[in-house]
């Protein structure tokens, strides 16, 4: 089981509007990482490990070069200058993915290759340019003259240098990156254990929108929601099932809600959460399942309503999310809410990770009494501080405003005990472009 139900009713009364803090302590309630499952390595980027991943062999397993050249004993060359190169037999050569035949003894050398094992007795590698053969020699030479000396250890990638094997090479909770991906195929991790994707079902209600690429007719508007929401979920490593608007009817709304709990680990609904005569999707989430809170004291996004489903045919619950109709409202509620639950269902060990700085504000802002806002700012530097940044508004921040929103490096963050607050006042501002 994902969700665990938590006891009692969160839903909102009295005009009480619950903190940032409190309705994420009830949408967190209860909530585990999804079941895990071994995938292919190549199939993991952007997973969460779900257990502590060690080095199952050494790298590099021998010793190696790290050039073209040839294979020596340092105290051969010591002397070696370009007016008195030494000159060493050959014995024979080696190549990458092949054993030497043979070592290396006094006043001999091998060719060797780059990435092949270091010869016995070897304990420099001279770069080709450094010899008489520099221009590489299809044939293999029975002499070669070295022009410059080498140090012990010159060019040479010493066994283990990188990892060892028992090394831990990957922590539980962490997502896999590209190169996570290569270090783990260097240490022979060719399954690994994961947290599966969580399922997003996203969709917007409104009978005047339209999804993008249609044609607009009278009082329509593009759907901007779905395609946005949908953007966010992935980026926080869900798997996305966008359907099309629906119209304002609690019939649509509800039948289409019932269809993805068979699939869905949460349900995203933008719109139709107020207090209208057509916002339905409070009374659709009671009827698959129950509401456990409505409103929430923050700016933008206070009409926000969470709720849980049975799953179809399947342990636990669904969790529903029915964000504002208002683009902006919508981004803004995703990212306060949506994401840290996201994150925790995919594993995370830190289900808010964002990178948080202080910024001066660069003008005065206002906001509605007894909400924390998040207004949508671009960064600066500061001109009077060394490593400061400067939050200036991105632009109009009604929870219409898509322009400044897109324009935003973050979310500057106003107390709720504010009305507004002076330029030149130092707040904190969560960055929106430094995920992890």
């Amino acid at each position: 089981m994902v969700v665990e139900t938590p006891t009692g009713s969160g839903v909102s009364a009295g005009g009480v509007l619950l903190s940032l803090e409190a309705a994420l302590e009830r949408m967190l309630d209860g909530l585990h990482p999804l079941p895990v499952e071994s995938m292919p390595l190549e199939d993991t980027v952007g997973l969460v490990v779900a257990d502590p991943l060690d080095a199952l062999v050494t790298v590099p397993p021998w010793d190696n070069t790290a050039m073209d050249g040839f294979a020596v004993r340092a105290e051969d060359v010591r002397g070696a200058h370009p007016d008195r190169p030494v000159l060493l037999t050959v014995t024979g050569d080696v190549a990458a993915g092949h054993a030497p035949a043979g070592g290396v003894g006094p006043g001999t050398a091998m060719r060797i290759l780059t990435g092949a094992v270091l010869p016995a007795g070897a304990d420099a590698v001279v770069p080709l340019e450094e010899t008489d053969a520099e221009q590489g020699i299809a044939e293999l030479p029975d002499v070669v003259a070295v022009r410059e000396p080498a140090e012990r250890g010159a060019h040479v990638r010493r066994a283990g240098s990188d990892v060892h094997r028992g090394d831990r090479v990957h922590d539980r909770g962490k997502s896999i990156r590209p190169a996570a991906v290569a270090l783990l195929a260097a240490t022979g991790h060719a399954l690994v254990p994961v947290h599966r994707r969580p399922r997003v079902a996203v969709l917007s209600t409104g009978d005047e929108l339209v999804p993008v690429g249609r044609p607009l007719g009278a009082a329509q508007i593009h759907d901007s929601n779905s395609p946005s929401l949908a953007a966010q979920a992935r980026s926080a490593g869900a798997e996305v099932r966008t359907l099309p608007p629906l119209p304002d009817t609690l019939g649509e709304v509800l039948a289409a809600i019932g269809e993805q709990l068979s699939w869905a680990d949460v349900v995203v609904v933008s719109g139709g959460v107020s207090v209208g005569a057509r916002d339905v999707v409070k009374e659709a989430f009671d009827a698959v399942g129950r509401m456990d809170l409505w409103r929430v004291a923050v700016q933008p996004g206070k009409p926000l309503a969470f709720g849980r489903a049975p799953r179809a045919h399947r342990e636990g619950d669904v969790l529903l999310f029915g964000l504002p109709g208002n683009p902006v409202s919508s981004f803004v509620t995703f990212e306060l809410f949506v994401r840290p639950v996201l994150r925790v269902l995919a594993g995370h060990a830190d289900p808010f990770r964002r990178r948080r700085l202080t910024a001066r504000l660069a003008e005065p802002v206002s906001k509605s009494a007894g909400r924390r806002a998040f207004l949508r700012v671009a960064l600066e530097p500061d001109p009077e501080r060394p490593d400061g940044r400067v939050a200036r508004l991105a632009g109009g921040q009604g929870s219409h405003v898509l322009s400044a929103l897109a324009l935003a490096h973050g979310l500057a963050v106003i107390p709720e005990e504010h009305e507004g607050l002076p330029a030149g006042t130092e707040v904190e501002v969560w960055e929106l472009d430094h995920d992890c």
